[in-house]
């Protein structure tokens, strides 16, 4: 794991991967009270053009949080800022693989700019967006 902000750099890239169960669903549900019908009830989401019960995007986000938390920068850090653009849903037993690329580094404010990536096992885009990370360890 990388301390130094120093040994970071445009372009270093890291990337994890999970498959989602109803297990982590029914989780979410428990936690949250956020029982939505795309997540559950199966005879409303056989209507839908989808037909799959949904993963809640916020789960998809929870990836990207562990690729920062345990990779890049995968140090002590915060995020200031999260922009993400869901462009297809997530579904229970999709794998899915967030890739976290560095495409700008404030050394003065200690702030990593990445760009989020994450594709399902189809290679479809499903969120794709950005992260400003505030780096908390000192040099």
């Amino acid at each position: 794991m990388q301390t130094i902000l120093a040994e970071f750099f445009i372009g270093q890239s890291d990337v994890m991967q999970r498959t989602f169960t109803q297990e982590d669903v029914t989780l979410y549900i428990t936690l949250t009270g956020d029982n939505n019908p795309v997540f559950t009830n199966q005879e409303l989401i056989e209507k839908t053009k989808f037909g799959r019960p949904f993963v809640p995007g916020i789960l998809t986000e929870g990836l990207v949080s562990e690729v920062i938390t345990k990779k890049l920068p995968g140090t002590p850090a915060a995020v200031l800022q999260k922009e993400l653009i869901f462009h297809h849903p997530v579904f229970v037993g999709d794998s899915v693989t967030a890739e976290l690329q560095i495409i700008d580094i404030d050394y003065k404010r200690r702030w990593i700019t990445e760009k989020i990536t994450c594709y399902n096992q189809d290679g479809k885009e499903v969120v794709t967006g950005q992260v400003l990370i505030f780096v908390l360890t000192e040099e």
